[in-house]
């Protein structure tokens, strides 16, 4: 739980800083080599690699460039006999592709992007908001899953799908390949009569992912994984001789690396997706303990307990009866409130409710106190929460995670949190013991109430485990999401071993699943969580997955900022280390026009399975034009440089 919620938990370590940016070909870990490295067999093409592969084909004097990195190959062109550069053609929009453009205004050079991702390149700023909302194009409930560039790079060529571009002779047919970006082009050339292809980050050597999160692109439901499984099979059906990927080596057996990597993909997706019948009979089997009411829609799942229940019905609700009238609410969300006061005035008529003495929230999604105001404003109740938990409640906009309150766009954007609780502390309610651990899964901000209720071991369980115990094809899993703060080991794998030890007899989870005699499920659960990492690992383009997976390893609170001309804010950049040995982190701040940051660079030795937090200012000149924003943080981990993989929002307000 001390995972991201640093600000908190850990201490500030000043760097030494310094502040001048080096020179794109001396940044540490920018493998420039001395000169641009022929491709074996093939006439006049080069490969450069800084933040990524840069391909150049040469005519003569003039040249075309396969992407461009962060633009240190326009130094190195003159050593073979380049002095114009006629294009660049873009395989995708990520920012290590193109970060080098300012250093492409000398050369005059056209730019050709895919056409599905032309505005990521023009407007890279409307693809990052100050307050995000559900239905957000390119998002994951609000969480942006594309990473354009932080000025605009003007378009002069857009290519479709099937198109063919000819440079001096040579033809290249542009096909759609998207998963790793949802507009991604390979770029094939014919030569000797068979197919090179210029695949940008469509599979790597080896049969691997370049990264997991830029394939994300729903709520678990694997979209980006069968798009770039259809990707991989289009190509291995040119059955290319050779494959130039935007970052690693050249592949140069495609046919047998692409048809092992369609295998894991494969095998990926049908794990990836949820352990119970989500989008069929999920209304049908959430729950087989409770029983009906006299009171519409309400139900009874022990003496003491009770839920929402209807047809196609999936809100966020149950309540722990005392003998007194007083009652516990666990969960409060997708309820309308006129229902909901019906129902709460209904349960004081049929079962003498008095007292509404607490909302307990499991997690920090809101849909789960999407109705807190109401039951604070009507009856006065306190909302309490795992301490880690807090500050993503209070101040969502801190965070660039998935489904947070602002996103469901209801009027109220936070909750204050009343009682806070640490992780394994146990409190007394109206003879009830209940204990409040954290128990992560879907995300890595939740908890587990559980304690005796009526004879039976109950544990609210939120988001992280569903489905109908007695079915012995269900895992129970739910949603895993990397921008849910997710990684397996803080997550479905830690939930998976809690629940394992603590037994229960009935899982209380969210959307009125409550599930009796789980203790089998939980093994299966248990047994997917372990697999599901082992997949991770095989297909990982990361010595384990966790870098890899993890949008979130070096990442920015706030993640959004606003500020006015000519002020100053303060920022804290968050930095993991995975590993258990000392790594060398250094993260560069790239600022557009208008926005300078102090220190422009930090770099510094961090201990093994910690992280660390640096403080940034940033601030905005006079004349900076108001509006979005992006910074971008451009990362080496111990030589290894990523390039602008993370970034900040900055809103310059009037």
């Amino acid at each position: 739980m001390k995972r991201y919620f640093a600000i908190l938990f850990f201490g500030i370590q000043i760097l030494t800083s310094c502040t001048s940016l080096p020179k794109p070909d001396t940044v540490m870990g920018n493998e420039v080599r001395d000169k641009l490295m022929p491709v074996a067999s093939i006439q006049n093409l080069y490969k450069w690699t800084d933040v990524s592969n840069v391909y150049v084909l040469r005519d003569g004097d003039k040249a075309i460039l396969i992407d461009l990195g962060d633009g240190s190959v326009l130094s190195h062109l003159s050593d073979i006999g380049v002095n114009k550069v006629e294009w660049v053609l873009f395989t995708h929009h990520h920012r290590e592709q193109c970060q080098g453009y300012p250093l492409l205004a000398s050369w005059n050079a056209k730019i050709a992007v895919p056409k599905a991702e032309k505005a990521f390149f023009e407007q890279p700023a409307s693809f990052r908001k100050s307050k995000t909302s559900l239905g957000d194009a390119y998002s994951v409930y609000g969480a942006s899953y594309v990473r354009p560039p932080i000025q605009s790079i003007p378009v002069d060529l857009e290519f479709s799908r099937m198109d063919t571009f000819t440079w001096h002779g040579y033809e290249f047919l542009c096909m759609e390949t998207p998963g790793n970006s949802p507009g991604s082009m390979s770029y094939l050339l014919k030569e000797n009569g068979k197919w090179l292809a210029f695949s940008g980050d469509v599979i790597l050597d080896g049969s691997k992912m370049h990264n997991y999160f830029d394939s994300e692109w729903d709520y678990g439901y694997g979209a980006g994984i069968r798009a770039l499984h259809n990707a991989e099979a289009l190509l291995r059906d040119y059955h290319p001789s050779m494959l130039l990927p935007a970052h690693g080596s050249i592949i140069r057996q495609p046919d047998t690396q692409l048809k092992a990597y369609i295998n894991k993909l494969f095998n990926l997706e049908r794990l990836l997706l949820r352990g119970y019948d989500v989008l069929t009979y999920s209304s049908a089997s959430q729950d087989m303990v409770s029983k009906p009411t006299e009171v519409p829609y309400l139900w009874q799942i022990s003496p003491h307990l009770f839920k929402f229940k209807g047809p196609e019905y999936f809100p966020n609700f149950s309540l722990i009866l005392s003998d007194n009238g007083h009652a516990l609410i666990v969960d409060c969300g997708l309820i309308d409130t006129t229902f909901l006061g019906q129902s709460l005035e209904a349960m004081k008529v049929q079962y003498g409710l008095k007292q509404i003495d607490a909302l307990i929230v499991t997690h920090v999604h809101g849909d789960h106190f999407l109705q807190a105001p109401y039951i604070k404003r009507k009856w006065g109740t306190p909302v309490w929460a795992l301490e880690n938990m807090v500050t993503v409640m209070e101040h969502p906009e801190m965070f660039d995670l998935t489904a947070l309150l602002p996103a469901y766009q209801t009027g109220f954007d936070s909750i204050h949190v009343d009682r806070a609780f640490k992780s394994g502390e146990v409190f007394n309610w109206e003879g009830y013991n209940f204990t409040i651990d954290w128990m992560p899964g879907q995300t890595e901000y939740a908890l587990c109430m559980h304690g005796v209720i009526d004879e039976k071991e109950m544990a609210f369980t939120g988001d992280n485990i569903f489905g109908d115990p007695g079915n012995l094809m269900q895992t129970g899993h739910e949603a895993l999401v990397a921008r849910n703060s997710a990684i397996l080991e803080e997550g479905y794998i830690y939930a998976a071993e809690y629940l394992t030890r603590l037994n229960p007899d009935i899982l209380v989870g969210g959307h009125s699943f409550v599930m009796d005699k789980p203790a089998k499920m939980i093994g299966r659960y248990r047994e997917w969580a372990y697999q599901m990492r082992k997949t991770f690992q095989e297909v990982s383009n990361d010595a384990d997955y966790l870098c890899w997976f993890d949008p979130y390893w070096v990442h920015a609170e706030p993640y959004r900022t606003k500020m006015k001309n000519g002020e100053t804010v303060e920022i804290k950049i968050v930095v993991r280390n995975f590993s258990e040995n000392i790594k060398t982190y250094r993260i560069e701040f790239h600022t557009p026009s208008g926005i300078v940051a102090n220190p422009a660079y930090i770099e510094k030795n961090i201990y093994g399975n910690s992280l660390e937090i640096f403080p940034v200012k940033l601030t905005a000149s006079a004349d900076a034009a108001t509006g979005i924003s992006i910074v971008a943080l451009d990362v080496t981990l111990d030589g290894k440089r990523f390039g602008e993989w993370f970034d900040t929002v900055v809103e310059l307000i009037k």
